[in-house]
């Protein structure tokens, strides 16, 4: 059976206070004392009782997040590998979550009714807007919070952790650029979302640099899903002058964009080039494709494991970590780009360089 805190302190010939002190985080309590406490507590499987916990710390060791909820909005296996992270160094510290689902227009009051409700010591967003209310709201709400992306427009002063998403569709479109491409298509997250925006933007930048503008006829929004992603390849690869290449934010969106492909005799890398925006989900390896993809790499799991790290380190006033990160995203080439084939440029408009 578990031991108690009583039991545990005769354990390490230390006072009860002592190992209460060092599982909560007092600075107090120096490095070596605090490393046998929590190697004895891996080794007997102790568990602290929660509620005298909470009442000698006024902390409930709990993260929060609100999960917006209707029909319509599908799951979305990129956030389970995002919260997955996040569950890992949860787990390491023993805090624990408290979900609370939402529709949509009541997810600002959902938030003050989980701060106010004393349950949770932080909590964290994600699927950043322009103009994001959320962030005010919270930074009213004076509970420790970190945002998962960034908003376009309205206030910066506020925490984050967040990928350099403008600057990994450059790098990824400059190098189709390279290659002779000029009929770059996008494949992009939900429209809203400021994460797509920023894509669109890194591409539109790099196109604008060769004098080139992006046609829109070759843009589809829509959630990252394999379906959307064959079916808006479908569309583009009808159109009378198809894309010699394509963007994709999402390996799952590459995962139909692939399929569309092959089903119109194409050949990846040869007759159209295709890269994609890799989150490193365990499931759907970028190398494992037929053809192994060209990648922007950032993995959702580090991100999330991240921003746990930070929250549960500021309610435990343990580690110095930045207010603000942005993660620039690796990118990788395989065999999925190549040369532009050799088909006749059509004519291109004046550069537009557009995006926020």
């Amino acid at each position: 059976m578990p031991v108690n805190l009583k039991q545990l302190a005769e354990l390490l010939g230390l006072s009860q206070t002592t190992v209460s002190r060092a599982l909560n985080g007092y600075p107090e309590v120096n490095a070596e004392t605090r490393a046998r406490v929590l190697e004895a507590v891996r080794e007997t499987g102790y568990r602290p009782n929660r509620a005298a916990q909470r009442l000698a710390t006024g902390k409930a060791y709990s993260i929060g997040l609100v999960m917006p909820i209707a029909a319509g909005i599908d799951s979305d296996i990129h956030f389970g590998e995002f919260l997955a992270g996040l569950a890992e160094e949860a787990v390491e510290h023993d805090f624990h979550f408290v979900l609370n689902p939402s529709a949509p227009e009541d997810e600002e009051a959902t938030f003050r009714r989980l701060a106010a409700s004393g349950n949770v010591d932080a909590v964290f967003i994600a699927y950043m807007r322009a103009n994001d209310p959320r962030i005010e709201m919270l930074k009213a709400l004076s509970i420790p919070f970190v945002v998962h992306g960034r908003s376009i427009g309205g206030p910066r002063d506020y925490p984050f952790l967040d990928v350099d998403n403008t600057g990994a569709f450059y790098d990824a479109a400059r190098l189709l650029i390279q290659l002779g491409h000029n009929r770059i298509a996008l494949i992009n997250g939900p429209e809203h979302l400021t994460f797509s925006m920023r894509r669109r933007k890194g591409l539109v930048r790099a196109l604008a640099e060769k004098g080139l503008n992006l046609d829109d006829a070759l843009v589809h929004h829509s959630a990252m899903t394999d379906e959307h992603g064959y079916r808006s390849m479908q569309r583009f690869l009808k159109r009378p002058a198809p894309p010699t290449a394509v963007l994709c934010s999402s390996t799952v969106l590459a995962l139909g964009a692939v399929r569309a492909i092959n089903q119109a005799g194409l050949a990846i890398g040869t007759d159209i080039s295709l890269i994609a925006h890799d989150d490193v989900l365990p499931m759907l390896k970028p190398e494992n494709f037929s053809v192994p993809l060209t990648t922007t790499r950032s993995s959702l799991r580090a991100a999330g494991a991240r921003i746990a790290k930070r929250l549960i380190g500021g309610i435990l006033n343990q580690g110095d970590y930045p207010e603000q990160e942005l993660w620039r995203a690796e990118l990788i080439v395989r065999a999925s780009t190549g040369a532009a084939p050799d088909r006749s440029p059509l004519p291109n408009p004046s550069p537009q360089v557009g995006g926020a």
